[in-house]
């Protein structure tokens, strides 16, 4: 610490403040006495003793440290707002033969199982690696609204308008798991392999309705993730065949190792000129390992097309 001029006239020798200082002596007055006088200059008040001692210092600095976590339960934990660009986008764009190319853009879902429902109907896909995903689906209702739902409840909902739906006449079957079920499709008679044979190993396309002489299958589903909901729809176009006949409908299915003796519930869904006509509920039972490699044929679950000429 530095002294001031104040401290150091508190702490000056006694000799020093008793010192004497000697007048000039005064002029001369008329009728006064010329003797030389000597005066005594005061003593200089001594300060108050009032300054507290130096204050000891420790060695070592002393070092305040501040936390940088706060203590827990002083600050309110403010739930994590979701990251933006997240929400899912389904288009719905109407195609020939009342098909409905569907594209979902979800961009936080990449790889993720997603199930398609429609009218009753439902397919599992899976997302693209980019976060989207292109399927063909057939409509089952001129309004057709579909919607895709993500296993954490997320999704999103699209709309298309199909007035061609009413030239049409469809078949569904939908199941989930790997119940191993086939549509088949004899259309005019035809026997197992010809041409007019339409099923999952000769599923045509949708060009196969422009002249009215036949129709086309789709399957719908990943049958590669675990328990995925699958589907088929067998399509023909009965607004515009021109001549009649009879379309002989089968649910076949393939025993193997996967769904021997196992009973496998499905659905069908019947669409007849545009128009949902019939829906039921199935219950197959699948014969035993016994029985792998051959087929299950089963014939009077559905009822055969009837087209008439128009």
């Amino acid at each position: 610490m530095q002294s001031t001029e104040a401290s150091q006239a508190v702490i000056a020798p006694a000799a020093s403040q008793a010192a004497r200082v000697t007048l000039p002596e005064k002029a001369g007055l008329p009728g006064a006495l010329s003797a030389p006088r000597t005066s005594s200059a005061r003593l200089l008040p001594t300060l108050p003793q009032d300054r507290s001692p130096d204050a000891s210092l420790p060695e070592q600095p002393v070092v305040l440290v501040v936390a940088k976590d706060p203590p827990v339960g002083l600050l309110p934990q403010e739930e994590a707002a979701p990251a933006p660009g997240c929400e899912s986008a389904l288009q719905a764009n109407p195609l020939a033969a009342a098909m409905v190319e569907l594209r979902l853009d979800a961009p936080c879902q990449a790889g993720e199982r997603v199930t398609f429902h429609h009218a009753g109907l439902r397919f599992t896909e899976t997302v693209g690696s980019d976060g989207s995903l292109i399927v063909s689906a057939p409509a089952l209702a001129q309004n057709a609204m579909f919607a895709a739902v993500f296993p954490n409840g997320d999704g999103a909902v699209a709309t298309a308008r199909v007035d061609a739906l009413a030239f049409y006449d469809r078949v569904a079957i939908q199941w989930q798991g790997q119940g191993g079920l086939e549509l088949h499709a004899l259309e005019f008679g035809a026997g197992y392999g010809e041409s007019g044979h339409v099923w999952s190993g000769a599923p045509r396309d949708s060009l196969a309705v422009i002249d009215g002489s036949g129709g086309f299958l789709v399957r719908l589903g990943d049958t590669n993730l675990a328990e995925p909901q699958l589907a088929q729809v067998y399509t023909f176009p009965s607004g515009s065949v021109q001549s009649p006949g009879t379309v002989q409908m089968s649910i076949e299915a393939e025993i193997s190792k996967a769904n021997c003796g196992q009973s496998v519930k499905a659905q069908s869904i019947e669409l007849q000129v545009g128009r949902v006509a019939a829906i039921h509920d199935l219950m197959l039972e699948i014969p035993g390992c016994e029985a792998s490699g051959e087929y299950l044929v089963l014939k009077n679950l559905l009822q055969d097309l009837k087209i008439a000429q128009n």
